[in-house]
């Protein structure tokens, strides 16, 4: 049967303290015992439902995290401050000294500055090579390896990871797959493809409205344990903790996250067609023209489209800077960086969300100082956005 992810965030029912339909917040930083044994076997992880400090869990992220792991279709998962709090803490607790990791070129700049400038500090070393390629992947696999690590979609080329292919190549190898799924909830499954580790950054499209940040790892209940250890688990010792208020707002516009992708890829697609037959150098995984357009429709779970991310090359950084600054002043978006807003953000990769990558090395990947890359929001009338985008193009003679 097909896995249905809003299937799964649709029949989870909690009930908040006093018969609320939302679940009560929990605001407390540290909880009362009744017994001094609980306490002891609450730190040696052996006392189920009984909560320690906030550090470590609390209800509130207890249930949003059960929420992801049934959209994701993990045993369990649990929720962090920030996406790279759940990135680096994943890492951190697979590898250490002398260890390797098999990274795709392309991926957030956040986590390329700290795989890249980061992490040889523990003395942990990353090949970045075109995930796209799986024969350059095994390549690069050493004896050291412990992990390959990539995005489903790429940030920002919107590359597309082969995630059964990378899994079955992970297992070969005896590593652990981790991937980023940030940019494609709902519309791609990677642990149903084979996927160890799935990781989203919750402020993107997740939470979808641009007023927090947070993260996700979910997996098996043996890992997530692992993180949470006392001892030696890296989200109880590195300490990125989702706050209770947070996750109790991110849980209640996760419940919309179905509606919200289908508007997204509605009006991604829409525009992506429209730009390309206007001759723009368009990337976008909707169309046929993508390289890995028909991989993307094999991993799909169909209802949910290619995503609300898209590319358009202008030529230059001037160009994307005045399209950009003209199309924030007609009202059509924001000039800033994210992604998953009810309205559209753009900005130019090369010099924002993907400036930690030396610019030799953004070269090489194609990623050109011309490109903008496009959030698209919600709006209810895509055609009329899509002639005013038009006419900002034609005053600067990019059209």
């Amino acid at each position: 049967m097909a896995f249905k992810p809003a299937n799964n965030i649709q029949d989870l029912q909690y009930f908040g303290e006093f018969g609320g339909v939302n679940p009560s917040i929990s605001d407390s930083s540290t909880y009362t015992f009744l017994s001094a044994k609980t306490m002891f076997d609450t730190f040696e992880g052996n006392a189920d439902g009984c909560y320690l400090y906030s550090r470590h869990s609390t209800p509130s992220n207890l249930y949003l995290g059960k929420a992801l792991a049934a959209m994701e279709g993990t045993e369990t998962a649990t929720v962090t401050a920030s996406g790279m709090g759940a990135i680096t803490p994943v890492l951190m607790q697979l590898c250490g000294a002398g260890d390797h990791i098999v990274s795709s070129r392309t991926i957030y700049g956040g986590t390329y500055a700290f795989l890249k400038n980061f992490t040889p500090r523990l003395n942990i070393k990353t090949s970045f090579v075109d995930i796209t390629k799986l024969d350059v992947v095994e390549a690069a696999i050493t004896s050291n390896t412990k992990v390959i690590y990539c995005e489903s979609v790429s940030n920002p080329l919107l590359e597309v990871a082969d995630i059964s292919s990378l899994a079955n190549l992970a297992k070969k190898h005896g590593l652990k797959l981790i991937v980023d799924n940030t940019f494609s909830p709902l519309s791609i499954s990677p642990a149903q493809l084979g996927a160890d580790v799935v990781i989203h950054s919750l402020t993107k499209f997740i939470n979808g409205s641009s007023d927090t940040v947070g993260g996700v790892i979910c997996g098996t209940q043996e890992f997530i344990d692992d993180l949470r250890n006392v001892n030696d688990g890296a989200c109880m010792l590195l300490g990125a903790t989702m706050d209770s208020l947070r996750a109790a707002s991110i849980l209640k516009n996760l419940r919309t996250l179905h509606i919200r992708m289908q508007q997204h890829s509605l009006n991604g697609m829409y525009l992506a067609e429209q730009f390309e037959k206007d001759g723009l150098k368009t990337v976008y995984p909707g169309l046929k023209s993508h390289a890995s357009h028909d991989l993307f429709k094999s991993m799909m779970n169909e209802k949910y489209g290619f995503g609300g991310m898209l590319t358009v090359d202008v030529g230059s950084l001037d160009k994307a800077n005045a399209l950009m600054e003209l199309m924030q002043k007609e009202n059509l978006g924001y000039l800033a960086v994210s992604l998953g807003f009810y309205k559209t953000l753009f900005s130019a990769p090369g010099s924002s969300t993907s400036s930690e990558i030396p610019e030799d090395e953004q070269k090489e990947m194609g990623l050109s100082d011309g490109l903008i890359r496009f959030s698209i929001g919600l709006d209810a009338d895509i055609e009329r956005t899509y002639e005013m985008m038009k006419d900002c193009m034609k005053e600067l003679d990019i059209l």
